[in-house]
């Protein structure tokens, strides 16, 4: 059960969506041995020492990369939840829990939920000091509606903006991409 719900989850939904191949085998092998070490030590009876010691080895996994998104975060933690849940509860309820979890990352992930919000951090060729001004320039260049933005970054030497932008893209006209 632990590894068609893995499966759904990496394949079906998440490399489907995203086309990360690399957190793919990531999402896989963290759910498969967290799975094998719950299955472990539920049959070797071990000192409650050792299963500190197992979330203090998962504290080591650095999931604050600017490369990985909070939305991947989410699907890591979902992969480690199928592999305890798998490891630990009787077939039924691992079913049950397994169907339900993936329903919830199948709807909460749905392109058509938000899929037109974006978020870019975009870097500007002109400082503006009046932030009206900013706005319209990243929605004339973006060509879209414009959330909110940020300024993380000005180099007057270099007469850059770096801003951390979040804006609704326009509706896709057929067959343009």
């Amino acid at each position: 059960m632990d590894l068609a719900s893995i499966v759904a989850l990496a394949y079906g939904l998440y490399y489907r969506r995203h086309h990360r191949r690399d957190l793919l085998f990531a999402y896989v092998a963290l759910n498969v041995g967290i799975f094998a070490v719950v299955s472990l030590l539920l049959v070797q009876r071990v000192d409650v020492a050792v299963g500190f010691g197992l979330f203090g080895v998962l504290s080591i996994i650095r999931l604050r990369s600017s490369e990985i998104t909070q939305q991947e975060i989410a699907y890591y933690f979902i992969a480690i939840v199928l592999g305890l849940v798998n490891g630990i509860a009787g077939a039924w309820t691992a079913l049950l829990l397994d169907a339900v979890l993936l329903a919830v990352m199948y709807v909460a992930d749905h392109p058509s939920l938000l899929g037109r919000t974006r978020h870019q951090v975009i870097t500007l060729d002109v400082v503006h000091s009046d932030p009206d001004l900013l706005r319209v320039d990243l929605e004339s260049r973006l060509r879209a509606h414009v959330l909110h933005c940020v300024v993380t970054q000005i180099d007057y030497v270099r007469d850059t903006t770096v801003v951390d932008v979040r804006f609704v893209a326009p509706p896709q006209r057929a067959g343009v991409r």
